[in-house]
């Protein structure tokens, strides 16, 4: 199993909603968030005082999946995502060594 996290755009969510939906993903989480990379923020005009936003909205799904269809989760988040602009986000990819569905006491693949 593998363990995938996306970092994107808020305005993006919705499309990658509906790519993950198509390729059989059932359930992910989403997380509001704030932060920032390379970009370092940037700096706006508001009744003429300029300032600096630090932290840029941003959206964190999570989402587990089996090996076999890890790749193309990635793939499809990276394509929805995908603004060519900077700050379109990152992917990260871990491995799971055990999930456990508490409702039921399904384990592994089951749980998922």
């Amino acid at each position: 199993m593998k363990k995938i996290e996306a970092i994107i755009k808020p305005f993006k969510l919705d499309e990658v909603k509906e790519a993950l939906h198509e390729i059989g993903v059932s359930g992910i989480t989403v997380t509001e968030a704030k932060g920032f990379g390379r970009q370092k923020g940037h700096t706006e005009l508001y009744r003429g005082a300029e300032y600096v936003v630090d932290f840029l909205p941003k959206v964190k799904l999570e989402v587990v999946v089996n090996d076999e269809i890890a790749e193309r989760v990635v793939e499809a988040i990276a394509a929805a995502a995908q603004t060519g602009r900077i700050g379109d986000g990152k992917i990260f990819v871990t491995a799971i060594e055990s999930a456990l569905r508490i409702r039921t006491g399904e384990k592994d693949n089951d749980a998922i």
